[in-house]
């Protein structure tokens, strides 16, 4: 059964039959004879716990800056730096790799960009492997940031040593100046990202900006990420006590903080799980849609559990708003005693539609919790991270290349798809170089469990988005010459 419903209509030309697919089977051979080096190169950057999160050692993350700087001066970039920005409070940045091979003159200049910091572990328990040794299975490659996002950094050497080995054999350069990216601190919610466009303007300045840090639709069909969600999250407390009280002694007239926290938590969605939070915006539904049993195959929700929201899957995920509760403060079991809870606090992620400001977002979300304060319990709001909605333009001149050579790589039309996610830094990349076009590509899919436990890749999609970017490449010099 097909896990995508699309209901576009696709005109005779919408792939083209020349331009990327005449090199498709030079380049596919050369990716194929190069492979086996580049999935060597994934599991040595694997190898690095390269954590950006404060509380973990962040050598690895220079360490992994340092082997990526190899990488690119390897793959013939003569121009390679390391280089930080200060956060907003003052404090380094992570270290960022860029790699340069300037444009000849009047030719186009490929911003390519990926990370190379990754998620924390997390419980060592969870994994069949060892999060931190590469182990192959099958098709799949396990192991932290194997999917997200060293694979995507791959991808980029794979498609420039695929065509510097087509260039040896025909004797003809490729017109395009290439640029890579490659941040240190996206997992830590790129605090130092803006400064770091606002000190490097020139030298990141590029026609058409790739971004390899998004998912497939599944393995086998390839897709282009079209619209992300943007995010706000913050932290809503509830206090109800100057201290804690014997719950013996006046339990009763007064609740603990937990269960106001808990009422209050509960009037954020109305009894179908829609978010009930006036003031916030939804998009169109999407052309496509996800079928709820592969939805639930690929999110793993529990037999018997209801869905929660109106609408198509798919809209709830892309289009519509989505309020998460990520975490609560309060005294745990184990510490538990006889008192009523004077304070309770809980952290929330509401991912909003494009369309949506995320002050506007914020603002309502801060008002309604201020009006249902339960039993006029004292409410505060403390902002934390916000971020925009993307939303990719319609059709582009970069969007048919890319959809041409994702056709010619997978040999089947890619799915046009939103992301319930968010990537904010993609709004400060169209904010400081208006007039590049952004593509959202990647390496994962359903199966990869980014940020979670047996994080993975499939090698035989990986080989694929190598073969895609090299022809994108092409496509992109040709439009340029």
């Amino acid at each position: 059964m097909s896990r995508v419903t699309d209901t576009r209509s696709t005109a005779p030309d919408a792939v083209p039959t020349d331009g990327p697919a005449d090199d498709a089977p030079a380049l596919r051979a050369h990716v194929e004879r190069q492979f086996p080096a580049l999935q060597d190169d994934l599991e040595r950057l694997v190898r690095i716990p390269s954590v950006s999160a404060a509380a973990f050692d962040q050598a690895h993350v220079a360490a992994s800056a340092d082997a990526v700087a190899a990488l690119l001066r390897d793959a013939g970039l003569p121009d390679v730096r390391i280089l930080r920005s200060d956060r907003p409070d003052g404090s380094p940045g992570a270290p960022a790799v860029v790699a340069r091979r300037p444009a000849p003159e009047g030719a186009p200049t490929v911003l390519l960009y990926a990370h190379h910091d990754v998620q924390p572990p997390g419980d060592a328990a969870a994994w069949a492997t060892d999060p931190f040794e590469p182990v192959q299975v099958g098709e799949r490659l396990y192991g932290r940031g194997a999917a997200d996002d060293k694979a995507g950094l791959v991808a980029h050497l794979g498609a420039m040593r695929a065509l510097s080995a087509l260039a040896d054999e025909t004797g003809e350069a490729l017109p395009v100046g290439i640029t890579v990216f490659v941040e240190g601190e996206e997992e830590s919610g790129s605090p130092s990202f803006r400064q770091f466009l606002a000190d490097h303007r020139e030298l990141l300045a590029a026609d058409v900006i790739v971004v390899a840090d998004s998912t497939n639709w599944k393995v086998g069909v390839p897709a282009l990420t079209t619209s992300l969600r943007g995010l706000v999250d913050g932290v809503v407390e509830v206090e109800v006590l100057g201290h804690a009280v014997h719950s013996g002694m006046f339990g009763g007239p007064v609740l603990d903080a937990n269960t106001l926290l808990a009422r209050l938590i509960a009037t954020l969605h109305d009894d179908a799980g829609n978010v009930a939070v006036a003031g916030l915006l939804s998009a169109p539904e999407p052309e496509v849609d996800y079928e709820e049993a592969a939805f639930r195959a690929d999110s793993s929700v529990l037999d018997g559990a209801e869905l929660a929201g109106e609408g198509t899957i798919a809209g709830r995920l892309w289009t519509k708003p989505a309020l998460s509760v990520i975490g609560i403060d309060a005294t745990s079991v184990a510490h538990a005693s006889n008192t009523i809870a004077p304070r309770a606090a809980a952290k929330l992620s509401l991912r909003i539609p494009p369309g949506q400001e995320p002050q506007a977002a914020e603002d309502a979300l801060r008002t309604h919790l201020e009006a249902h304060a339960p039993l006029g319990a004292r409410v505060t709001w403390r902002a934390g991270e916000q971020g925009r909605a993307f939303q990719a333009a319609d059709d582009s001149a970069a969007m048919r290349a890319a959809r041409s050579a994702f056709a010619a790589a997978w040999g089947t039309d890619p799915v046009d798809i939103g992301v319930g996610g968010s990537i904010p830094f993609i709004a400060d990349l169209l904010e400081f170089f208006p007039g590049a076009a952004v593509l959202v590509t990647g390496v994962e899919d359903p199966d990869s469990r980014a940020h979670g436990a047996d994080e993975s890749v499939h090698l035989g999609e990986l080989r694929k988005v190598v073969l895609a970017e090299a022809l994108l490449l092409r496509a992109v010099a040709r439009a340029g010459a």
